[in-house]
């Protein structure tokens, strides 16, 4: 008899829950560029939506503040007494607001408090309606659930806003969660009071679908009239709305992974439940970091915004001289999202017919330098999304790059 040596190696099989869901195209889009750049090619990159401003100084100091004073160990698991008390005066101050505090919860980032109340809430067959574009995540992570996302396409002539009529003709008795990201990644749109209203009134009508609002963009917008958030509009329905938000883009706070939310206690108890077998408290240190960006001194925000103001300006005059580019200028965030579908059946100079947004975002990385994200990311194929949180200098390389690559098409 012979016996093989041969190793028998296991097979991994993932779960139900990752069948459909993979690394995020920014995600793809980043590594790619790495690789490109570890190669000694020259990449300038508009693909990561991330402040290249540094954390303010008054936050740093609050965690080192922090760490001496031993505050480095377990808080509870829904934040500490003192980054609760500063996300209720924020919501007070800004917002006019008024949540107890077990009605707000903090979490290691937005997206923790995104999957944490899905997670508590839908369950196999249910549908979480996506006006589009919207953020890559928020289908992953309904997909993730077992859930349908149900993806509203918007027009650019509504300024990508959701409708009603669209809403209202979407929803089915599976429907429990809509979502909207206001000032929006990747379009760079603002839902002013008249275009939330008719909504509510949809929901209003549908008293079981919920109401998820990302303000995350909250302070990063150009506009002269106040921002506003659905749970100050109408605060009979504050009952099913979840207001998201965090540090990370107002304060250039990525790193420290701080998101907030407020919302009705019941949901909020249950994802409690959910953040208590999963990560548990957030950061002591960071926690300590994002109670000083809230409570302190707010002119590092106005001043960031005035910096993203000129950013977009540049971006604007740059798109303006590039022909079969079409966008919406942003009213908010560091986006542009760009409507490239002029240039489809074009041919690079290699003979490489461009058919979609990815081939399109894999023309101008590899052939033209600049890295930008597809519009397929974000549910709008057809498009590519621009990031302006960089200098001056990589902004201009990177369009004058883009410029040349669009020419260059045959």
């Amino acid at each position: 008899m012979v016996v093989s040596d041969a190793v028998v190696l296991p097979i991994f099989k993932p779960s139900r829950a990752l069948s459909k869901v993979g690394p995020s195209a920014i995600s793809r889009m980043m590594a790619a560029t790495a690789d490109l750049q570890r190669q000694g090619r020259d990449i300038v990159g508009l693909h990561v939506g991330e402040p290249d401003f540094e954390t303010p100084e008054n936050v740093i100091e609050a965690a080192i503040r922090a760490m001496r004073a031993g505050e480095t160990h377990y808080t509870a698991l829904d934040g500490s007494p003192e980054i609760k008390a500063a996300v209720r005066d924020k919501f007070a101050r800004e917002n006019g607001l008024d949540f107890t505090p077990d009605e707000i919860v903090v979490t290691t980032g937005a997206k923790m408090l995104l999957f944490s109340a899905f997670f508590a809430t839908i369950q196999m067959g249910d549908e979480v309606i996506l006006p589009a574009p919207f953020w890559g995540s928020y289908s992953d992570i309904v997909e993730m659930m077992g859930a349908k996302p149900v993806i509203l396409p918007t027009r650019a002539d509504d300024g990508f806003r959701l409708q009603a009529e669209d809403l209202e003709r979407a929803i089915t008795p599976n429907t429990r969660w809509l979502l909207i990201n206001s000032p929006s990644n990747p379009s760079g749109t603002i839902y002013r009071k008249e275009d939330y209203e008719p909504i509510l009134e949809v929901l209003e009508r549908h008293p079981q679908v919920w109401f998820m609002v990302d303000d995350m963009y909250e302070h990063i917008i150009f506009q002269d009239e106040p921002f506003v958030t659905p749970a100050q509009l109408r605060p009979d329905l504050r009952d099913r709305i979840l207001t998201v938000n965090g540090v990370s883009k107002a304060y250039a706070m990525t790193g420290w992974r701080i998101g907030y939310g407020g919302g009705p206690a019941p949901l909020m108890k249950a994802v409690r439940a959910v953040l208590s077998q999963s990560t548990s408290c957030t950061c002591s240190i960071a926690q300590a970091a994002a109670a000083e960006a809230l409570n302190g001194p707010q002119d590092v925000v106005r001043r960031y915004r005035g910096e993203y103001r000129k950013r977009r300006e540049l971006i604007i005059a740059e798109l303006s001289t590039i022909p079969k580019l079409a966008y919406n200028p942003p009213d908010g965030t560091f986006y542009a999202f760009i409507d490239w579908r002029g240039h489809v059946g074009r041919k690079t100079s290699a003979g490489r017919v461009l058919t979609d947004d990815e081939s399109l975002c894999d023309y101008l990385l590899r052939e033209c330098g600049v890295a930008v994200v597809p519009g397929s990311a974000f549910g709008s194929p057809g498009y590519f999304r621009i990031s302006f949180a960089s200098a001056e200098a990589a902004l201009r390389e990177g369009m004058s790059r883009i410029r040349t690559g669009c020419a260059a098409l045959s």
